[in-house]
């Protein structure tokens, strides 16, 4: 692995505040996700299941959590189960976990080979009144395909027809909203890889470099800082293409007098960061260019006030709408008529700004939280308006992420350049 040993008390705690969770006799059973195939003999990189990694720290394809607090026997109630390795794995795939490491990564005693975990789990299942089973219930996910956790559902469902069986996405959304002080120091250490790339591209970018020249640039500096590669698929648009929100292709050339939108961030211990940045190809803002870039950068440090402990994100959205309305009228991108018969339902600012402001991030970049349960201390949240001006064939959205405080926030990107001037002063040091 890439980054630092983590410590196994956060998997200790994690696997603590989910006991205090479950009902008397409750078994709950997670698995790690499939290595998917590509082409031929070919196959992706493991991206581990983020339930079974918050839990336990394993990072390995057919690995098992089972959770019982309840179980008579003490060496039962909690076990992980990995896959056996061997001096032919080892040689072609290289080192997996043997019982020792896991253990000590995991801080779970009783590790067994997932050969075993068959036999034992009919016997847990015996002495189980409720068994807690993990999907994915993310309200933006699209699966198409089966993963390993839903295959498990449904051969446990059809041998165990008889038990109660409940749903592990709830509960993990209720934990893993809230980040403890490793995870923050994860999250950040993520947000200062991605800040070194941005420092980077400040120096490269300029009049005829390609978008993927850029992306390149990005990665080089992400992996020799010891990241796990981009935190998601990087959007690097200039010109119009910062108008298309995710925007993928990154092909185009950086043209002279366009703006450069890099939606794009490090991965770290499997913890991401979320950075969006607009900035001046040739260096310079236009003074239009420079008017829409204040007006959002002031959206976002207005935000970054308003979301605190106890607001609910469709109320804080609407109150977004309200600053970034204002903010159009004043640039001239939408007038007062406008406003007056607009369709509430249909808002005008939503020509120029049509997507969410803030989300939940952690180990997923749209992490696990409930939209209507009211924000709390510990969350981390992004904050990232946008102004999408089409007509114009330039967009700009600028992307902190913000640990929510008791007393006031805390921005973990607070050391990366947003300022306008700031920016022109880097990209012309040289």
């Amino acid at each position: 692995m890439r980054y630092q040993k983590i410590d196994p008390e956060l998997f200790v705690g994690n696997r603590e505040r989910l006991r205090a969770l479950l009902p008397p006799n409750s078994v709950a059973v997670f698995n790690s996700n499939d290595i998917l195939p590509t082409n031929a003999d070919g196959t992706m990189l493991l991206r581990q299941n983020s339930d079974i990694f918050y839990l336990s720290g394993i990072h390995q394809e057919e690995t098992i959590l089972v959770i019982f607090p309840d179980a008579p026997d003490e060496k039962q109630r909690e076990m992980l189960f990995t896959k056996e390795t061997s001096e032919l794995i080892a040689i072609w795939e290289g080192a997996k976990h043997t019982k020792q490491s896991a253990s000590e990564t995991s801080g779970i005693e009783n590790v067994h080979w997932i050969d075993a975990f068959p036999g034992i789990f009919r016997m847990l299942m015996t002495q189980a009144d409720q068994v807690y089973l993990n999907s994915n219930e993310h309200a933006r996910a699209t699966d198409q395909v089966e993963t390993r956790d839903l295959r498990f559902i449904r051969e446990t469902q059809k041998h165990y027809p008889l038990h109660d069986f409940k749903r592990l996405a709830p509960l993990m959304a209720q934990l893993r909203s809230i980040k403890n002080s490793i995870e923050v120091e994860l999250i950040s250490k993520a947000c200062e890889i991605t800040e070194a790339g941005f420092r980077r591209v400040l120096e490269f970018i300029k009049p005829g470099v390609k978008e993927y020249e850029v992306e390149a640039e990005l990665i080089h500096e992400y992996l020799r800082h010891g990241s796990d590669g981009f935190a998601y698929d990087p959007i690097i648009g200039s010109g119009a293409n910062a108008c298309v929100l995710h925007y993928l292709e990154n092909d185009a050339t950086c043209e002279d007098g366009e703006m450069l939108l890099m939606d794009v961030a490090a991965r770290y211990a499997n913890y991401n960061s979320d950075l969006t940045r607009t900035v001046p190809v040739n260096g310079r803002f236009s003074e239009r260019q420079k008017a829409v870039y204040n007006a959002v950068l002031r959206t976002m440090r207005a935000c970054s006030q308003m979301l605190r402990p106890g607001v609910i994100l469709k109320d804080y959205q609407e109150e977004v709408g309200k600053l970034i309305e204002s903010e159009l009228l004043d640039l001239q991108l939408i007038t007062k008529k406008d406003i007056d018969d607009q369709d509430p339902e249909k808002p005008a600012y939503k020509k120029y700004f049509m997507h969410g402001t803030s989300h939940h991030m952690g180990l997923d970049v749209h992490d696990l939280g409930d939209t209507w349960r009211p924000v709390e201390e510990g969350m981390v949240f992004t904050i990232e308006p946008g102004i999408y001006i089409r007509e114009e064939n330039f967009g700009c959205r600028l992307e902190n992420n913000y640990l929510i405080g008791k007393d006031g926030n805390v921005d973990l990107m607070a050391t990366i350049p947003v300022e306008a001037e700031e920016i022109e002063e880097l990209m012309n040091a040289v």
